[in-house]
């Protein structure tokens, strides 16, 4: 049994979305069609961004097993040929069995486009949302840097969501306007929840169109409630432009903002622990911040996962200057003691080996 990668790209102009639908065609029915056709067995991908109707990628990602002994690397050639005109492989290659696509840690970067222009173009209507109104472009940069970093995105996200955590990471956000009057948005992050960058952008739009101010964005942020952010942009002008995945884990993960502070040291790793060290955390938001990031040590290869507060608890103003203010409630542990829970862990006093970082950590026991 092989695991073959498949880096997909298609005009989702005529897809009922990514995921398979009972009421019409998608790009994985298609995918799945196709390679059983061609493999001789039955195929059932798993894609990595189950992108909407109407949306459209350069670089989505999808894997499937399989016993054929075609070469990876030819495999896109011949699914080509069996493929609608406006879907395309762009790559295949074999990965480790236990690669999966949705779980991995990655970048995803998404471009949303704009026509910015008082009549419309008939060859964008595809591939572009028609604005006439003139957008003021950097109002839309001091807007879009609010958003930069590790936030709750609550705001930017359908409220009929499933996603049971809303923390997502910003690495980058721009907006840039062509000389063929095209806006183009481009966002990259650790993943996005359902609807978040047509939010974005929707919001985006009305602060270049004046109807808020740049600073009202901080505030939408903070309010987590979608009710205040702007509407759902059509989707016809999203573009999946690609995932790339981490080939090693960091060996620092550090996430901030006027509400937390946190460092996730990885760097031992292959010696089957890491340290979580909590810098800076609100009280409502430490429960958060545990679950999610004793999650992730573990996902990403830590056999068990130390812990410490600093016991700061005040709230920071969003500069980076600000980091570490607040007021100290408690002593080495801080707020944590053996058997509080956070998730599926438990915290426990560590069993006294040598690897223990220092007094004052506890250690994070699996319990489902």
């Amino acid at each position: 049994m092989r695991r073959i990668r498949l880096t997909v790209a298609y005009d989702g102009t005529n897809y009922c979305g990514w995921q398979l639908q009972p009421n019409g065609i998608t790009i994985e029915e298609v995918l799945n069609r196709a390679l059983s056709e061609l493999l001789k067995e039955e195929i059932q991908v798993v894609g990595a961004s189950r992108t909407d109707s109407g949306v459209h990628a350069m670089g989505n990602i999808a894997v499937f097993d399989t016993e054929s002994r075609i070469p990876p690397e030819k495999i896109c050639f011949a699914l080509n040929q069996r493929l609608p005109e406006d879907v395309r492989v762009q790559k295949s290659e074999e990965v480790p069995l236990t690669f999966h696509p949705r779980k991995a840690n990655c970048v995803k970067t998404y471009e949303y486009k704009i026509l910015n222009r008082k009549i419309d173009m008939p060859l964008n209507r595809l591939y572009c949302h028609f604005c006439y109104f003139d957008l003021d472009v950097e109002k839309m940069r001091r807007a879009a840097a609010f958003l930069v970093g590790e936030h709750d995105f609550k705001s930017f996200c359908t409220v009929r969501t499933q996603a049971e955590e809303t923390v997502r990471t910003i690495y980058s956000l721009t907006v840039d306007r062509g000389a063929d009057d095209v806006i183009v948005i481009r966002i990259s992050g650790s993943g996005f929840l359902y609807n978040m960058v047509r939010i974005i952008t929707g919001t985006l739009v009305k602060i270049g169109m004046g109807v808020w101010p740049p600073e009202y964005m901080e505030e939408i942020l903070e309010a987590r409630d979608r009710a205040a952010a702007g509407p759902t942009i059509p989707a016809k002008g999203l573009t999946l432009v690609s995932m790339e995945y981490e080939k090693e884990p960091a060996d620092c993960v550090r996430g901030e903002n006027r509400h937390w502070s946190y460092c996730l040291d990885q760097r031992h790793l292959s010696e089957g622990y890491s340290v979580l060290t909590i810098e800076r955390c609100e009280e409502g938001e430490l429960d958060g911040v545990l679950r999610r990031m004793i999650h992730q040590a573990v996902r990403n290869g830590a056999k068990r996962v130390y812990v410490t507060d600093t016991g700061l608890t005040g709230p920071a103003s969003a500069g980076p200057e600000a980091a570490g203010t607040g007021e100290r409630t408690c002593g080495a542990a801080g707020r944590l003691h053996p058997g509080d829970k956070f998730g599926y862990y438990r915290l426990a006093e560590p069993d006294g080996g040598d690897e223990t970082p220092a007094d004052g950590f506890l250690t994070a026991v699996y319990e489902g």
